[in-house]
This record gives structure tokens, C-alpha cells and sequence, in this order.
């Protein structure tokens, strides 16, 4: 179940919080709406709910907080907004990209396609899906890891009646299987039909929280609309015959020839106009959707008569007019069977549940500026609210009620509720195949590859027809004339693309903005970058010394004496490329800063080094292959000594002290930003 208490969130300058003091509970194996107008608070309380935004409260998922359960993604399923993914990606590919990060197998996927119905869209692009089919993409991100909780913000937004339809039907299976199911709206009906439960706001206050029997009978008024030429008469009879017969009947004069009667029905109204012969045009149920806070507007009262029976307190806000006590119908989920047996048999297979806890919470007070009735009316829905199933351990928290009759909060408590610290998004399960997959699932890296090797061909060949370059050069396609090779370019952006494109489609984060920057994964896309840098680094060599060998011979594809540390050469600066630019786009958040890393090196780096190092140097490192064998006690195996002494050269280099130095400071900067928040 979920147990949210106090969540207030921070003041807006000179404007009060968007939410305040909002408690409330969500029971497990039911569906409870969060209903609410536009910019009533709604969306604030759910992420402060799951600590994406800064405030004050706390929410317990099963008993704990959400920065307290070792995996998120496997306890609560959350769908805030339109899928976060990569355009060009497919369907398929996205949520097998996701089950890496949340640590289930990849035939998890399949199923959830299955589930949610969109399997004959597998493979389909992201950009390609409409508003229907990415919520239902959404929901089946939402429901990988197969979590107890789902919460969701506003997921029949902009649907159609039957999409919202299935959604519902979705949402019902999951909470009858005994999950707890926690969504939005701002559609009192669509509460009304879907929810076990309806928690109310208005102004970032909790005004009512009701299950959706007293709901529907007080916050949507069942009426009769009536049009007739005759309607202010047929008003008036109407309300003599409710005085005389001591019904409760209210009368609403809409304007024209239109009347809303409440507390009546069709027959009645009917039997009364043809006693009376009045022409009826219209005569029909109807219910009228009363709002957040439901007030009669200002229209002309025809008559309104009241029993004489003691009034039951109602909500504040509510008309305390009496209505009909029948509850809209329920959600019937005989056109869900498919969806329920689906999403069933997936339960099934997926991983057992963590375990409970078995801790007792209690819940805040109702917000005093409702009032008694508001509280009372509060306390009564919440003592009908079904109990939890039996195999949930913790116990169901029980409302402290308002009034002067409450006791007193015991004095070690704080009078303010804890603040809430939003954290990053967890890292990756398995962070390893999670990258290979996020690399590997666009096109975007196979184009980049096959432009650079187009590059380096035609610069090659023009290379080679001049004659003044040295063969390493040529084979690398590196002119003087260029600050580093397209394949160092293509590498550099590759590595770049790791990190930006996680920013940019942060698929891994519930909220843009909150990619994780551990080192697991800092870890995973060096390694994935540097295995792509080096199958560039040769695919560029060889196709280079195939395409020279076609046009001009064997001449300038001999095998040069040093070939060794020449290429060991080569492959670190390439790799050297690739992670600046996957360092400096996870420190800067961006692909275009990641690129000007790598051009920054031998642009800015290196001529500062120049200058830094120039004038007569007294002493050179001439001997330090002997002196390095004279270090060790046993020869260096396989002449070794060989090549350090060709990494130490290298590194000697202009390029390459300067790629060292920036890789150096990026690696710190990086460390930076992961340790700065977690010693916050």
C-alpha cells in the first residue's frame, strides 16, 4: 500500500506551496484515484511522492521510503509523461534496453508487449507511435520489472473513450492480482468508473478522501434534465408536489426552456407533466459533474425544498442538498478478460515479491481549515474503505480524527514533516549489457562509423597521391593540416553519443534531468567505447591498406619495422578520443560539449603544453629503456621493456601528454559530480 504524510512542497516566491499538508492512503489490491482540477497539485504530489522534487513528507511504499528499497524499478512502476526514449529506437528494442537497467531477462519484453496489446508493434520507431500506443508503451515500461505499485500521472490524457477504456481495464487487472494502483485525473467521472477509491484536491489541499460509493453520491450529483416550453411551471409543480409528498427535490432553473431537478427521477417528473398537460421535449438521467468543490453557480433557484429528516455532514465545499444514493456502475471488466489472463500468466513468471514490512505507521490528521463535517465525512470513508489482503503483514494505518475530542500529538514528534531530498535515478542492474544494447539499438552509431570510413578512404587517397606523408600517417589518414584523424573524430563523437543521448532521451529516469552518473555505468561506457574505438581504429587501418594496395600497389602497404608500438600508438589515441568525449558529455550533460573535448585537445591543449615546455631542456630521458631493465629483478618477458619505454614516448608526445592531461581532469571532474551529492 502507499502512505503519504505531509507532503508540502516548497514555497513559490510571493505564491503559496502547490501542495500542502496532503496525507493520504492508497490500500493495496485497489484502485485509487488522485482527482483534482488543473494546476490543483496533483502531479507536485506524485513526484513528491517519488522524491523528484524537493519538499517536505514522506511516502512509504510497503513501509518504506522509496530512497530506502534497493531496487525502485522492481517495487513501483511509475509513468509520468510521454516515453523517454530515443526516436529512431524500436518498440522491442526500448523495453529490452530497459530490462537490462532494471536487471530481469530480455524475454520479460515480449511479454509485456503481449499484455499491453501492441505486439504487432514491435517494431515499430518510437517517433512513429501515437498518442494511444506510446501510453500503452509507457505502461509496459511501466510494468517491466513487474512492480506491486503503479503510480501514474495522468494516463488516459488525451486518449480516446475506448483507449481510456482498456487503460482502465489494464489498471483494474494489476490491482485485482494485489497490486496497488495510484493514477491521476482531473476527470471526476473517469474516477467515478475506474477507482476504488477518490482522493480529492483543490489548491493543494486534500478536501475529501472517499471511496467511490460516497464519492459518486456526493461530489457527482445524479439529476434529470428537463426541457420543456413550460419550464418555469413545470418547476413550480414539481416543487409543490416534493412539499406535499416530504421529498427531498431541488429545482435548478438553467436558463431557457431547460431545468435540472435533483433528488427526482424520469417517471416522476413525467406522471407530473402529463397531469398537468405540459409538452416535455427532453426528459433524461443524467450526472452532472459537480467539480473539485461542488457549488451550485449563480443561476435562478426555481424552488428548493428540504426534508425535514436530520442532515448527514457532508465534505466541505459539498452541496448538502440529498441525492440518490446509488453509485454509478463500476468498470465491468468482462471486455478485459484477454488483458487480465495476459497480464496474470506474466505475473506468474516473473520474479518473487521483496518481502514486507511489518512495520505500523499512522497517518496524519485531516487539514484542520476543512472543518469537523470534513473530517468526519473523511474518517467515515476511510472506515469503509475494504481492508487489505490478509498476506500483506504491515497493518493498515488508522486516522487520528479532528476536532476538539482528538488528543493531543505526543510531544517528541516534529511539528514539521521530513524533507524530502530528490535523488538521481538508480544505476543500471547489469550496466554492461545495458550500453551494449543502448549503443547498439540506433543507427546513429553505424552511420558515424561508415562516414568516417568513407572519410578516411577518400583522405587517404588524396594523401598518398601528394607523396609527402610518412606511411603511419597515411594508413591513419592524419594530414598535418588536420588537428586529429576522422576515426579519432568518429570516436571521440561515438563516445560523446553515450552520454548525450541519456540526457537528451533519458529513458533510464523517471523525470528528465535525473540520469544517473555512478561509476558502474562510467565503467560500462568507457569499455563499450573503447572496444567500439578500437574495431574503428582497425576497420580504418584495413580498409585504408586495401583501398591504397587497389589504386597504387603494394608500395605503400609494407609493414613498417616498428609496426608495433606504431599501432599501439594509434589505438590509444583513438580510445583516448572516444572516453573524453564520453567523460566530458557525462560532466557537461551534452553530446555537443563531448565533441568539443576531443577538438579541444590538440587545438587548446596542446599548443598551452608547447608554450608551457618551451626553452633549452638541460636534461633528456636518453638510457631509460636500460635503466627501466636494471629496475626489475628478472628480465622483462617478451622484451616488454621495449614497449613501455614506446608508451612512454608516447605519452611524451605533444598529443598525447595533452589527451592525458584532459582525460585526467575530466576523470576528476566526473568523480566530482558523483561524490559532491552523495556528501550532501
Amino acid at each position: 500500500m502507499i502512505q503519504a504524510f505531509g507532503l508540502t512542497s516548497n514555497p513559490r516566491q510571493e505564491l503559496p506551496p502547490a501542495v500542502d499538508d496532503v496525507s493520504f492512503e492508497a490500500p493495496t489490491g485497489r484502485v485509487t484515484a488522485l482527482l483534482g482540477a488543473r494546476a490543483s497539485g496533483k502531479t507536485t504530489a506524485v513526484r513528491l511522492m517519488l522524491e523528484l522534487q524537493q519538499g517536505r513528507g514522506i511516502t512509504h511504499f510497503r513501509g518504506r521510503p522509496l530512497h530506502r528499497i534497493p531496487h525502485p524499478s522492481q517495487e513501483v512502476g511509475v509513468l509520468l509523461g510521454e516515453v523517454q526514449g530515443h526516436p529512431s529506437r524500436t518498440v522491442r528494442g526500448q523495453l529490452r534496453m530497459l530490462c537490462a537497467a532494471a536487471g530481469v531477462p530480455v524475454q520479460r519484453a515480449d511479454e509485456v508487449l503481449e499484455v499491453v496489446g501492441i505486439v504487432s508493434l514491435r517494431e515499430q520507431r518510437l517517433c512513429t507511435l501515437s498518442r494511444g500506443m506510446d501510453r500503452r508503451l509507457g505502461l509496459a515500461c511501466a510494468l517491466l520489472a513487474d512492480p506491486h505499485t503503479l503510480v501514474l500521472d495522468g494516463p488516459a490524457d488525451g486518449l480516446s473513450a475506448r483507449e481510456g477504456k482498456w487503460l482502465h481495464g489494464i489498471l483494474r487487472a494489476h490491482a485485482s492480482l494485489g497490486g496497488t494502483v495510484l493514477f491521476t485525473t482531473h476527470d471526476a467521472k473517469e474516477a467515478a468508473r475506474t477507482a476504488d477509491r477518490v482522493v480529492t484536491l483543490e489548491e493543494g489541499r486534500v478536501i475529501a478522501d472517499q471511496c467511490v460509493a460516497d464519492f459518486s453520491r456526493t461530489r457527482l450529483r445524479p439529476r434529470v434534465a428537463v426541457r420543456s416550453p413550460h419550464a418555469t411551471r413545470l418547476g413550480v409543480l414539481l416543487a409543490k408536489e416534493a412539499r406535499a409528498t416530504q421529498r427531498s427535490v431541488e429545482v435548478v432553473n438553467e436558463g431557457g426552456n431547460r431545468l435540472s431537478v435533483y433528488g427526482s427521477n424520469c417517471a416522476d417528473i413525467g406522471e407530473t407533466a402529463f397531469r398537468h398537460s405540459i409538452l416535455v421535449h427532453q426528459l433524461a438521467d443524467e450526472v452532472g459533474d459537480a467539480g473539485p468543490a461542488v457549488s451550485v453557480p449563480a443561476r435562478t433557484r426555481t424552488e428548493e425544498v428540504r426534508a425535514a429528516e436530520p442532515t448527514v455532514p457532508q465534505p466541505a465545499g459539498a452541496d448538502t442538498s440529498s441525492v440518490t444514493d446509488a453509485p454509478l456502475p463500476v468498470l465491468e471488466l468482462s471486455e478485459e478478460t484477454a488483458a487480465l489472463s495476459a497480464l496474470a500468466r506474466a505475473h506468474a513468471r516473473s520474479a518473487q515479491e521483496p518481502p514486507q514490512s511489518t512495520g505500523t505507521f499512522v497517518s496524519l490528521p485531516v487539514d484542520a481549515d476543512l472543518g469537523g463535517a470534513s473530517s468526519s465525512a473523511s474518517a467515515s470513508a476511510s472506515a469503509s474503505a475494504p481492508a487489505p489482503p490478509s498476506g500483506e503483514q504491515g497493518t493498515q494505518a488508522s486516522r487520528i480524527p479532528s476536532g476538539p475530542a482528538s488528543a493531543p500529538p505526543p510531544a517528541s514528534l516534529s511539528p514539521l514533516p521530513p524533507p524530502i531530498t530528490t535523488h538521481p535515478a538508480p544505476s543500471p542492474l547489469r550496466p554492461l549489457r545495458y550500453e551494449v544494447r543502448r549503443a547498439t539499438g540506433i543507427a546513429t552509431g553505424y552511420l558515424t562509423a561508415a562516414a568516417v570510413l568513407v572519410a578516411s578512404a577518400i583522405v587517404a587517397v588524396l594523401l598518398a597521391r601528394t607523396g609527402r606523408t610518412p606511411q603511419a600517417h597515411l594508413l591513419a589518414a592524419w594530414p598535418q593540416e588536420l588537428p586529429l584523424p576522422p576515426a579519432a573524430l568518429g570516436a571521440g563523437l561515438l563516445g560523446a553519443f553515450a552520454f548525450g543521448d541519456e540526457f537528451r532521451h533519458p529513458a533510464l529516469a523517471a523525470d528528465r534531468g535525473t540520469v544517473p552518473r555512478r561509476l558502474g555505468l562510467l565503467c560500462a561506457k568507457l569499455v563499450v567505447a573503447a572496444a567500439i574505438a578500437v574495431s574503428l581504429a582497425f576497420l580504418v587501418v584495413a580498409s585504408d591498406a586495401v583501398l591504397l594496395h587497389l589504386v597504387y600497389g603494394e608500395e605503400l602497404t609494407k609493414v613498417p619495422a616498428d609496426w608495433l608500438s606504431t599501432f599501439a600508438s594509434w589505438l590509444a589515441l583513438v580510445v583516448g578520443c572516444a572516453w573524453a568525449g564520453v567523460l566530458a558529455a557525462g560532466v557537461f550533460r551534452s553530446t555537443t560539449a563531448g565533441l568539443a573535448a576531443v577538438l579541444a585537445v590538440p587545438i587548446l591543449v596542446v599548443p598551452l603544453l608547447q608554450k608551457a615546455l618551451e626553452g633549452p631542456s638541460v636534461r633528456t630521458a636518453a638510457g631509460l629503456p636500460s635503466r627501466l631493465r636494471d629496475l626489475a629483478l628478472v628480465h622483462w618477458p617478451f622484451g616488454a621493456e621495449r614497449v613501455l619505454a614506446a608508451g612512454l614516448r608516447m605519452i611524451a608526445q605533444p598529443v598525447g601528454s595533452a589527451l592525458m592531461l584532459s582525460l585526467t581532469a575530466l576523470l576528476c571532474a566526473y568523480l566530482l559530480t558523483v561524490l559532491r551529492p552523495r556528501a550532501r
